[in-house]
């Protein structure tokens, strides 16, 4: 199969039907970079002056709507060692009585090591003094042009995926998209070195990726929501607001899953998530939720999946 080397040259605030970048078929592999949600590049010049910008829009022959496009992440590597974060928790997601105790929204900075894989708050002081966390580098928004020829900011999500912000989103995983236009015009960017669930300060250790991820269509294979896997579960993921709207789509996506792929009816799938459902917190920050409903693979060893993973055959 096919890789390409893509560097861009600009970048868009808007998931949409936009000029694609690059024209890649079924199975071809793309090797790119990110800037991170200020605009800065792995040199940390500043390249674009508009929020979480995004490389793309990619072009996947084949892919229609009606039809799933799969996105495998290969590869999410910090590109530089400058990181930045919010320094105080977000209004919106505390009590409104305890906004006025909040602090101001300064920029903390980090100095991100790729070998040690660490990060290392740099400033502000504080009584954490030297404090070091483990990166775990993520996409905090990509996804599809959605439909009706909509263009949909950056700053939110929906079903076309978006700014989701969920730390599983890193290496190892596959995601499906649902597509809603000619090519699916497939985006990615806003990477994050290491982010806590809901993204509570408003973003994650912000920083410039080079990223390798590799595409497949399904054909005639029509989901309603984003999806994912990794080597330990099958996840889906709601996005909207309010946030029993978001668990609600979430979970309606995975009993779809099940009933459809795995040959659950509806009174054993019903009993498999009152028992072993897991549920993640993806953004609290933006305009809308997320939230990701999880089912542990190893109860689904028995049954026969009806379309496996097709990055797997490559």
């Amino acid at each position: 199969m096919t890789t390409h080397y893509f560097s861009p040259t600009h970048y868009h605030i808007t998931l949409g039907s936009h000029t694609p970048v690059l024209e890649i078929a079924d199975g071809n592999t793309v090797i790119t970079t990110t800037i991170d949600a200020n605009g800065y590049d792995a040199q940390n010049q500043r390249v674009s002056a508009d929020p979480n910008p995004q490389t793309g829009p990619f072009f996947i022959q084949g892919a229609e709507p009606g039809d799933t496009l799969v996105v495998h992440l290969e590869r999410i590597t910090p590109n530089r060692e400058y990181g930045w974060s919010r320094a105080s928790v977000a209004s919106n997601v505390v009590d409104p009585s305890f906004v006025p105790q909040l602090p101001p929204r300064d920029k903390a900075e980090w100095r991100v090591d790729g070998e040690m894989e660490t990060a290392t708050l740099v400033s502000p002081k504080t009584k954490l003094g030297e404090f070091v966390v483990p990166i775990k580098p993520m996409l905090g928004c990509f996804g599809v042009a959605p439909y009706d020829g909509q263009a949909i900011s950056t700053a939110t999500s929906a079903q076309h995926g978006g700014n989701m912000d969920y730390n599983g989103f890193v290496a190892g995983v596959t995601v499906y998209f649902p597509v809603f236009v000619s090519g699916a015009l497939f985006y990615l960017g806003d990477g994050h070195a290491a982010q806590g669930d809901g993204e509570m300060v408003g973003t994650g250790i912000e920083i410039s990726m080079d990223v390798q991820f590799t595409v497949r269509v399904l054909k005639n294979k029509k989901i309603n929501q984003v999806r994912g896997e990794n080597d330990e579960y099958i996840f889906t993921v709601g996005n909207a607001r309010p946030l029993d709207q978001a668990t609600q789509h979430a979970t309606t996506e995975m009993l779809r899953w099940l009933q459809d792929d795995y040959g659950l009816d509806a009174v054993s799938a019903s009993i498999l998530f009152g028992q072993c459902v897991e549920y993640n917190l993806g953004n609290m920050f933006d305009p809308a939720y997320t939230m990701v409903c999880k089912i542990p693979k190893r109860y689904l060893k028995g049954f026969t999946r009806q379309i496996q993973s097709p990055i797997s055959s490559l």
